[in-house]
């Protein structure tokens, strides 16, 4: 306790926080990389004039929140005022689209890595460049509203991400870290920095408009994991903490995505490394020893924090169906009077999918909250789907809605261990798909077909991971990389659980799967005929 407490008041400290989809969530972090006090706030996208969007005061309203309680719980722990703070970091959601002029001004709502509007941009752009462009990608987002002809994209004085937005914000910083970049415009690994040729084949491509900007002009500027990144203003630490006790001068690390925070949450920024992040959305990072022998549309090629070539399967939509359905037995729970906390009701139900038949029963859920661009879905309905023959049961149900999570997953993780075969030697899990232990990882390793370990850190998630790319940048010896800093000084120690997959839990998810494929003209033709209100 004396430790934590000297370390907070000398400002021995790193502070990360990350705005997820269902959650802001603050971490606070000593020079030993321990988490000393945790922070945050729910928060939920919205969907209007078809779009999928948070508004900017939701923005702000959910850092101030996590942040207080963070404060809060520092003054409760240990008796003191969070006054300081000796290295700070920011990470969002990846992808999407935040366009402002040059007085500053948001020219357009928010468009998330949820929507799926950019269809025609990202296969022209993916044609052009021989690189793929998906529908996410800030450069998708930029290019199809020039094809929409929207009247905002002559104002464009800088575009960015949510974590640059916000970065930006607190600093006036205009920059971005690698891995984050890479998901706003391909990177060239060779000097870490936007791609050159690509950038003059799109300023090309655009010239007939007659824009009054080139691309790189309105991009963030790359740093890698390490380098400075600016200082707390004035203005920003009265913008993250209104209270007035937060004081500016603090040093900032480049902003960060989610899928970099979970890289290096999970200790895999190395080669023949990989981790999956599973919770409202589910991506794979495999850190690639070579690249891909062709280009493919379900596969993003992104970086890790410094710059490494990194194979990306995403599906927008993991947990929020399965959510929802717990949601309602919540509502069922509180109906007959019986008290159950959120923990214990998704413990108890996660728990009985491991009673299920190995592949769910004959049953049939698509998650689909949104589109799936692994399965060519512009728009989503979820859905549950069976047969007068099937075994509707509790734990099949569970166990379908859970496999259900992993089907798109499933469709691309295929083509990098199939098609490429793509060798790694661990993959780690994070997200609150894996707070309930065993059943997650049991999930996982079925649809992955190798061994998943989870570490004890593993509920932090990203914002531990932002945290620590910010104790990086604060506390790494000269020249030391970001690789050996992880492995040497931050998981020396750390525990972690390695599940492998059960040959029968395989079978069955490959049955599934069967099932889930053969199933998608049912989901199509939900989306044609059922109107999204």
């Amino acid at each position: 306790m004396s430790d934590i407490i000297n370390a907070i008041e000398s400002g021995r400290t790193a502070l990360g926080i990350e705005l997820g989809s269902t959650r802001i969530k603050a971490v606070l972090i000593d020079d030993s990389h321990r988490v000393i006090a945790t922070g945050g706030h729910s928060w939920e996208n919205r969907y209007e004039k078809g779009v999928w969007t948070y508004s900017l005061e939701d923005v702000w309203t959910g850092l101030q929140a996590s942040y207080a309680s963070l404060r809060e719980e520092v003054q409760s722990k240990y008796g003191l005022a969070l006054r300081t703070i000796g290295v700070i970091g920011f990470s969002a959601m990846m992808h999407g689209y935040m366009a402002f002029d040059a007085a500053g001004k948001q020219l357009v709502p928010f468009r998330t890595w949820r929507n799926t509007t950019t269809g025609a941009a990202a296969e022209a752009l993916t044609g052009l460049f021989q690189f793929n462009i998906p529908q996410r990608w800030s450069i998708a987002h930029l290019y199809q509203a020039i094809l929409n002809g929207e009247l905002h994209v002559e104002q464009i004085a800088h575009l960015t991400t949510l974590a640059g937005y916000v970065h930006w914000k607190l600093s006036g910083e205009q920059v971005m870290g690698v891995g984050e970049a890479s998901g706003m415009f391909p990177i060239d690994s060779r000097v870490n920095d936007y791609d050159r040729e690509r950038l003059a084949q799109f300023d090309a491509l655009v010239a007939e408009e007659k824009l009054p900007w080139r691309l790189r002009e309105i991009l963030p500027r790359v740093l890698v994991a390490g380098e400075a990144a600016g200082l707390l203003s004035a203005e920003g630490a009265a913008l993250l903490d209104p209270s007035g006790e937060l004081q500016p001068g603090i040093p900032l690390c480049p902003p960060e995505g989610d899928a970099g925070t979970g890289m290096v949450a999970t200790n895999s920024v190395a080669q023949r490394t990989g981790n999956v992040s599973a919770g409202t959305s589910v991506f794979a990072m495999i850190v690639l020893e070579k690249a891909l022998s062709r280009l493919y549309p379900e596969i993003d090629l992104v970086t890790t924090p410094t710059g490494k070539p990194v194979a990306m399967v995403h599906s927008n939509n993991c947990t929020s169906d399965l959510n929802a359905w717990i949601d309602l037995f919540q509502e069922f729970t509180q109906a007959i009077g019986v008290e159950m906390t959120e923990s214990r009701l998704y413990e108890t139900l996660y728990r009985a999918a491991l009673a299920g038949e190995p592949d769910g029963g004959g049953l049939l859920a698509y998650n689909y909250v949104s589109g799936e661009h692994i399965t060519h879905l512009e728009e989503g309905r979820p859905l549950f789907v069976r047969t007068p023959n099937s075994r509707f049961n509790l734990a099949n149900f569970m166990r379908t809605h859970l496999f259900a999570s992993l089907g798109s997953l499933k469709i691309g993780l295929d083509i990098l261990f199939e098609q490429e075969q793509v060798q790694i030697d661990r993959i780690l899990g994070h997200g609150g798909f894996f707070k309930t232990s065993e059943v997650g990882q049991r999930m996982m390793a079925a649809a992955m077909n190798v061994p998943v370990s989870v570490m004890e850190t593993a509920g932090e998630g990203g914002a531990w991971g932002i945290a620590l790319l910010a104790a990086f940048l604060g506390w790494k010896a000269a020249d030391e990389p970001l690789e050996a800093y992880l492995t040497d000084k931050v998981f020396a120690r750390e525990q972690a659980t390695t599940l492998a997959p059960d040959p029968a839990d395989v079978a069955g998810f490959g049955v599934f799967m069967q099932r889930y494929k053969k199933g998608l003209i049912i989901e199509r033709a939900a989306v044609e005929g059922l109107a999204a209100e």
